[in-house]
């Protein structure tokens, strides 16, 4: 990135007045009122420490009047009046909960994480915020992982993505524009790939899976200007993230040219002790920081012990003077030496009705229709009498996890209420479950059941070794369809659920995930079919949490198993279930039809050496809608390297475009293949791409499981 010049002159004259203890002061971050992670608060040593001038950020603190208070104490009462960066964790809203960014990903609509950025930046920074920790990028294959929820599911493309459309969405144009914050960059690297889905778990990637899989959207995240990368909790390959100086100097600092601050997650230098790399507290600090971390939050090793590592000559004055420079530039592109202070009077004390209308919309685009025989949804407008049941009925448990501090203030509008404002003149009954429940099922002429997982059970530390429904969800299912009675299952979660035992006996469901502020209300409008549901499922639905990982873009294994031949001996399969998903990565219905052509390619090959070159293989699908209503489809474009010096998978998503169709309406769809697309990643950790003679085939479709190809040969 392009310094400005006059700010790194600024910069660099601070530094030559800087202490010791001063530099090393402006690396630590200190919690306020933490409750992110182990221990409590650091109030008293964050008030202390800035008005020596020790102190680089605070966490958790927010409120125009709060952060000017102790941004008084650093500007006015420290001996440099270096202003402190606040830190907060707003992942899909502050005042406005959007809904999770799982389920922003099911909407396969970059605008959908613009937006959520643009309003949670907007309302944090009015309150005093600086700098978010989002977006998280960690590309799982664990639905038992908690974390899944703030994740955009199991593809490296589309995380990669959205990723940069949050970066934009946060950033804008101007880290100084009074409506921005920073944003962060995180789990570097590999996080998703914890084992058996156990939060914190260990993580072994080769170079090729790690540069394949996981690393892209953290490409994508810096090109985008991401101006902060945070380590990562877990070891990648026997070595903790968070002094891996492969991942965060060799790649993120030398190849990539970050030029952000790199930040520790809660406590995450201190854990080296306790992964078993570090001795005690002074070593953590040695080796994190020569590792390339520049900011610690939470725990002090590096602030406490770093001036003895540097008269031992543990790490060099340039790497300290960097460091500085990267929280110091930081500050600089926020605008903080010019406006130290938020705006008290310009506060956004809640939600407005603009952002709940964006949440709003954003909810209905993320929701995917599982299934829809009959069909039973939408709902007709003139229905008499509805019965809405189950245990998230009328629950406002629908923000989601990390939904920031709106959640305790705002409550999520219920299923019931908006079911019960959109047809005013329905007689609608209510019941949680039991009796009472079938009872109202069979008085009424259509039953929604809501049913699925709370917030506390997805998200950080929320691993789930059984991810079906609760007990109790799935009898109540079958007792309501027992009743004979047309009816529909929205289900909300942070995760995807296993739904075998259950799935056959619903005619109709509504995959809403955890959808925010105004959940009740967005469900509503797509039950009722004001809004057609679009959205496509970001992760693999599995059978069984048994088969996990599960996942699209899988290789082939040298015996696949044939799902039309579920008898066949000794292939990759299981011997007490069917193979494959129960639903795909990408299935999504809608009420209406959508009919997708081949792919047509502009040439049929391609020349390696031109690719590689910056050429492209414009790629052209045609789209039309077949049915009675106007509705969105997502084309989706996927690519299989036949035969590769290292193998392929079967899939891989390299495109997709979200239209909408007016009934019988067509469009045509372009792509473009470049190198990127039709490459892949070596083995060599000093990072080598290669794009490789041979055939590509080239799929189009609804889902990763499409079938509509042609084959582009890449030629030498």
């Amino acid at each position: 990135m392009q310094h400005d010049r006059t700010s790194e002159g600024r910069i660099d004259a601070l530094l030559a007045r800087m202490t010791v203890e001063e530099k090393l002061g402006q690396l630590q971050q200190l919690a306020w009122n933490g409750d992110t992670g182990p221990g409590g608060g650091q109030n008293h040593l964050a008030e202390a420490a800035a008005r020596k001038g020790v102190l680089g950020s605070v966490l958790n603190l927010h409120g125009a009047a709060h952060t000017n208070a102790l941004q008084r104490i650093a500007v006015e009462e420290s001996r440099l009046g270096v202003p402190l960066l606040f830190g907060f964790d707003v992942v899909h809203g502050f005042w406005t909960t959007f809904p999770i960014p799982l389920a922003q990903a099911a909407a396969f609509d970059p605008s959908v994480a613009v937006r959520d950025a643009e309003v949670s930046a907007a309302e944090a920074r009015s309150n005093g915020v600086h700098w978010t920790f989002s977006p998280m990028m960690d590309v799982t294959h664990e639905p038992r992982w908690g974390r899944i929820a703030e994740s955009s599911g199991e593809d490296p493309y589309l995380t990669a993505v959205l990723a940069a459309a949050k970066v934009r969405g946060y950033q804008g144009e101007d880290l100084a524009d009074p409506r921005r914050v920073a944003a962060c960059a995180k789990h570097f690297a590999g996080y998703g790939a914890v084992e058996g889905g156990r939060d914190y778990n260990t993580v072994d990637l080769s170079e090729q899976r790690l540069r394949n899989l996981h690393l892209p959207p953290f490409r994508a995240a810096v090109d985008a200007g991401a101006a902060s990368v945070m380590a990562a909790f877990t070891t990648v390959g026997g070595v903790p993230a968070h002094a891996h100086p492969h991942l965060l100097t060799d790649v993120l600092k030398g190849e990539w040219g970050f030029d952000g601050v790199v930040v520790s997650d809660w406590g995450g230098v201190h854990e080296l002790t306790v992964h078993g790399l570090a001795e005690d507290a002074a070593d953590a600090a040695r080796i994190a920081f020569g590792a390339g971390l520049d900011m610690e939050m939470a725990s002090t090793h590096l602030a406490d012990h770093g001036r003895e590592l540097l008269d031992r000559g543990e790490f060099g004055a340039a790497r300290l003077d960097d460091a500085v420079r990267r929280v110091l530039r930081l500050k600089f592109r926020l605008g903080l030496f010019e406006r130290p202070y938020a705006d008290e009077a310009a506060a956004l004390g809640g939600p407005t009705p603009e952002s709940r209308a964006a949440a709003r919309r954003a909810a209905a685009r993320c929701m995917v229709l599982l299934k829809n025989d009959g069909p039973v949804l939408p709902l007709a407008a003139t229905v008499r009498s509805l019965a809405v049941l189950g245990p998230f009925a009328d629950s406002a448990d629908l923000h989601g996890t990390w939904s920031g501090p709106g959640e305790a203030r705002f409550p999520a509008v219920t299923v019931l209420d908006g079911i019960r404002a959109a047809a005013p003149d329905a007689e609608v009954r209510h019941a949680a479950g039991g009796a009472e429940a079938v009872a109202a099922a069979r008085a009424a002429d259509a039953v929604v059941l809501v049913v699925g997982e709370p917030t506390a059970v997805s998200g950080e530390a929320s691993s789930r070794a059984d991810i079906g429904l609760p007990p109790g969800q799935e009898e109540l299912i079958h007792a309501v369809a027992a009743t004979g009675t047309h009816f529909a299952v929205v289900l909300v979660s942070g995760r995807p659920l296993t739904v075998e035992g259950w799935i056959d006996a619903a005619p109709a469901v509504l995959a809403a995930w955890h959808p925010g502020i105004e959940a009740g209300y967005a469900i509503a409008d797509v039950l009722f079919g004001s809004v057609n549901p679009g959205g496509k499922l970001p992760v693999t639905l599995p059978r069984s949490v048994g088969q996990l990982p599960l996942y699209y873009n899988h290789e082939n294994t040298g015996r696949p198993a044939d799902p039309d031949r579920p008898d066949a001996p000794f292939v990759s399969s299981y011997l007490d279930t069917a193979h494959g998903p129960r639903f795909p990565f990408g299935h999504g219905l809608s009420y209406t039809e959508f009919e997708i052509g081949e792919p047509r390619l502009a040439a049929g090959t391609a020349s390696v050496a031109e690719l590689r070159a910056g050429a492209h293989v414009e790629v052209t699908v045609d789209v039309r809608n077949t049915g009675p209503r106007t509705g969105d489809e997502v084309v989706q474009l996927y690519v299989h390297d036949r035969a590769a010096s290292i193998v392929q998978p079967v899939r891989r998503l390299r495109g997709f475009r979200r239209v909408t169709l007016a009934p019988n309406e067509s469009a045509e769809v372009r792509f473009r293949l470049g190198a990127d697309d039709l490459g892949f990643w070596t083995h060599d950790p000093a990072g080598r791409h290669t794009v490789e003679p041979g055939a590509i085939d080239v799929y189009a479709g609804g889902s990763s499981a499409a079938r509509a190809h042609r084959t582009l040969t890449l030629t030498r």
